[in-house]
């Protein structure tokens, strides 16, 4: 049986490769429909009426009512303010967008990943568990892809640690 460079059977080292590729674009998407749908009001979380287009604020209900614990405090003064939906709102469309394309990987997760985490920090403690939920999962999942090299299988990422200033700036690869 023909062995990979790195030691291990060239299947299961392709198997894994596609399996973090999956797990990239399906964390991709989920931040990108946050984004459609908060902007546009699609109709699953967020109505027509009250999406971003039409005046209404992707962080007012979230973090003006369902914050509790420790930081409540803290995300209810941030709640609906103009700067913080930008900077939500932005950083839900760039991590979508470079975790589909497999671009920009490192940051992608450390954002994502502070994004989870802060998203986990406003509900505190969790409802299902005493501090565990989907929010640390997908922050260790972040930065997993981003240390595996998952953007480089269905993604752009070797074309884009091409790039020279890429290449002279580990954080962007």
């Amino acid at each position: 049986m023909a062995r990979a460079a790195s030691g291990g059977d060239p299947r299961v080292n392709a198997t894994v490769r596609y399996l973090l590729a999956g797990i990239r674009l399906a964390l991709g998407w989920i931040f990108l429909w946050a984004f459609l749908d908060k902007a546009f009001g699609l109709g699953h979380d967020t109505t027509a009426a009250k999406s971003w287009v039409n005046g209404g604020s992707p962080t007012k209900g979230f973090l003006g009512s369902a914050a509790t614990g420790p930081f409540a405090g803290f995300y209810h003064s941030i709640a609906g303010v103009a700067l913080t939906d930008v900077l939500f709102m932005g950083a839900l469309l760039a991590i979508g967008v470079a975790l589909l394309l497999g671009v920009a990987m490192r940051l992608a997760a450390g954002a994502g990943a502070l994004l989870t985490l802060m998203m986990w920090t406003v509900v505190l403690p969790p409802a299902n568990n005493p501090f565990m939920d989907d929010h640390l999962v997908y922050a260790a999942v972040l930065v997993v892809l981003a240390l595996s090299g998952a953007g480089d299988t269905l993604g752009l990422g070797t074309f884009w640690a091409r790039i020279p200033l890429v290449r002279r700036t580990g954080w962007l690869k």
